[in-house]
This record gives structure tokens, sequence and C-alpha cells, in this order.
């Protein structure tokens, strides 16, 4: 189809992305986000390579490069430094055709911010919800303003307003247990070797270091606990320094080493898996769609996958928007759902939803060959749109 208006709700990665493969494929894009300033949640993220392929086939490939970490392998050691398992990444770069970039997230949001254009991005806009009917849908916002283009997409996160009118009902978002704390420092081969991923578990705990642009590592530490808590910046250094107390040498470090000021703490949820993530001339994308906890390390990139797959069925199919649209759920609606049930069932392993279960993971990762991990990783990587 051609020449078609499409409104953007929401200002993140994925509907970012959307905006720069819709306006590479000749449409007119605006981008609509409520806050009144761009600022990212969360400090980093780790962009598996099939995400990593679809920024390529966009033109962003080199730029992505220059802000994304080398990571090389990664490594599990348990809370008493004991060598849990290492493995070299090199064998899945060759599998799948592509290294994994990880990444700060302003760095990434400011890259896809200047590829789209700013001036087409209009903050303090908050959408309350859609109306559609047989030629347009409509985004209606707080302050009254109404924009019609020839499709709406929902791009506006785990608290959307959008995906009310599409699912017909309000989704809670699900706690999934367990506190977040992520940030960035410099990096110092004292923390961690400048090409590694590390990641440190026990006691239903994990603290991690990856390397992203910028001679830096992406941080991140968490826990399990009860909803509703609270704890200023300020005191964050000293949070994570009772919770982790005892832990090896380098989370020692990592902990003196953060700023507190700039540490963010976040409570963890995911959303069931919808029944529909279309209507009409309305579609869902990235997290307003399929909202998972970190712990696959793909939200990011099933966003990513997103756009791309939206934009090809209304690029080469001219059946009618509608039609892209259920072509576009028929595509990624399974995928996502799984990814989402996958990472649930991790993050419960991880953080002791069952102990013994936790006990056993530990005492797994000794007995995993890597050939085993590169398998999974490969195999959620070749399945994505772009193979």
């Amino acid at each position: 189809m051609y020449n078609l208006k499409v409104v953007i709700i929401g200002a993140g990665i994925g509907g970012l992305t959307t905006g720069i493969a819709m306006q590479q494929a000749g449409y007119q894009v605006e981008i609509y986000d409520r806050a009144q300033e761009l600022r990212p949640a969360g400090a980093g993220i780790s962009l598996w390579s099939n995400g990593v392929k679809v920024l390529n086939k966009l033109g962003l490939g080199e730029k992505l490069a220059a802000i994304g970490g080398e990571m090389n392998a990664m490594e599990y050691r348990s809370h008493t430094d004991e060598p849990l398992s290492y493995v070299d990444l090199h064998p899945l770069f060759e599998r799948v055709g592509q290294r994994p970039y990880p990444v700060a997230r302003t760095d990434l949001q400011t890259m896809l911010l200047d590829a789209f254009g700013p001036e087409q991005v209009h903050l303090g806009r908050h959408c309350v919800g859609v109306e559609q009917d047989e030629t347009s849908a409509t985004a209606i916002f707080e302050n009254g303003e109404r924009i019609s283009g020839d499709l709406v997409v929902g791009a506006d996160g785990i608290h959307s307003a959008v995906r009310a009118d599409v699912v017909g009902h309000c989704v809670d978002r699900r706690y999934a247990r367990y506190v977040n704390w992520n940030g960035l420092v410099k990096a110092d081969p004292e923390l961690c070797k400048k090409d590694l991923w590390v990641l440190y578990v026990g006691d239903s705990k994990r603290a991690s270091m990856m390397p992203v642009g910028g001679d830096r590592f992406y941080f991140f530490f968490g826990a399990p606990m009860a909803e509703g808590t609270a704890v200023a910046p300020p005191d964050r250094r000293d949070e994570l320094a009772q919770i982790f107390q005892g832990w090896p040498t380098p989370v020692q470090k990592l902990i003196q080493a953060i700023d507190p000021e700039q540490t963010n703490r976040l409570e963890i949820g995911d959303i069931d898996p919808l029944e529909r993530l279309v209507k009409g001339r309305v579609a869902l994308l990235g997290d307003s769609a399929h909202a998972t906890t970190p712990t696959l390390g793909q939200g990011g990139c099933q966003a990513i996958e997103d756009a791309e797959v939206l934009t090809r069925y209304l690029t080469t199919t001219n059946l009618g928007v509608a039609d892209a649209l259920q072509r576009y759920e028929a595509a990624r609606k399974e995928r996502t759902a799984d990814l989402v049930m996958k990472a649930r069932k991790r993050t419960s392993t991880i953080y002791g939803y069952v102990p013994e279960a936790t006990q056993q993971w530990y005492a797994d990762l000794k007995q995993e060959p890597p050939e085993a991990v590169i398998n999974a990783l490969a195999k959620v990587i070749l399945a994505g749109p772009m193979g």
C-alpha cells in the first residue's frame, strides 16, 4: 500500500524503530509521547542478533556498532565466586551471521530519534484512547486533541492506553516478584574483563556486568522482594551492599563504584499473552503488546522485530490496512507469547519461586555444555523475521 499516514503512540525503542521503517517505506509518520522529555526506562539493553539484523536493514548498522559493546563471551559464577560456566560466543556469531550489541538505552534512543527526525516527535501528548471507522483511525489525547491517520500503532508500553481499545478490557501488569537495580559504570578490569558478560548467581539473586559503548559497563542486580517497596536514590548503594553482603570482591567493588543517584530501581513486571494484537486499523507493538521480564534479553528485540513485520505487511500487501494488520498479528502473536512465557519461567527459576528448582539450576549450570547454550540462543535468533 502507498501514501499511508501512520500515527504512532510512544517514542520508545519500538515506536521509533517503527517510525523509521515506515518513513523508509514512504509513509507520512507522526509519533506522540506523553513524556515531556524522552528518558529511557533502564540504563542498558542487550540487543541480540535478531534485533541487530533489523536495524542493519534500516541502515543503522554502523551507528549501532559504534555505540555497542564488544561482548565475546558470557560467564556464570556463584555468589561464592565458584566458576559455573563459560561460553565463547564466537560460534554463535558465525551461526547466526551477526554479533549482538549491548548498548546504553540513552545512546540507542538518541540514535533512533536522530534517524527518525526529532521534529516529528510530539511530546507532552497523553493518549487516552482511540476510535476508528472504515477509512481511518484516530488517537484521542487528554487535552482533547484528536489526530487521525490510516492506522494507529500503540507502542505506549506496559501501561498502554491503546491496549484496552484493542482487547476490549484493561490488562493488569503482573508483578514478577523481584526488584532490578541497574545503571552504568566506567569499565574497569578489576570489575570484569572488557569483552565479557559476567553473571554472579546465588541465594535466588544475581549481579551482572556487560560491556557497552563509551568504555562502560552496564550493570544490573536482581533480588526477590515484595511489591510496593521504595528506597530513595541516595540510599540505593547501601541497600545493595546489605542485600549482596559477602558476595565476591568484583560485586563489592561494583557496588562501591555505582552512583546511587543514577541507579534505577525497578519493580519488574510483565503481562499475560493477549488474545489479540490488532483491531481493525489499530495495532499494538512492543511492550504494549507483549511486555516481558528481561530474563531472556528479548524485550527490545521483539519490539524491533514487530516494527519490521508490521511495515513489511503494509508495504507488500494491498487488500487494505486491516488485512495487513491481521497478517502482522498472525506472524507475531505466537512468537511473542512464547518468549513472554519462557522469560516468565526463567524468572521463576532465577529468583527462587521454587527454591529446589533454583538450586537444581545452579547445579545444571556446571554441567551444561557451551554448545547447548549456543543452540538455545541461536534458536531464538534464527526464528526472527530476518533469519
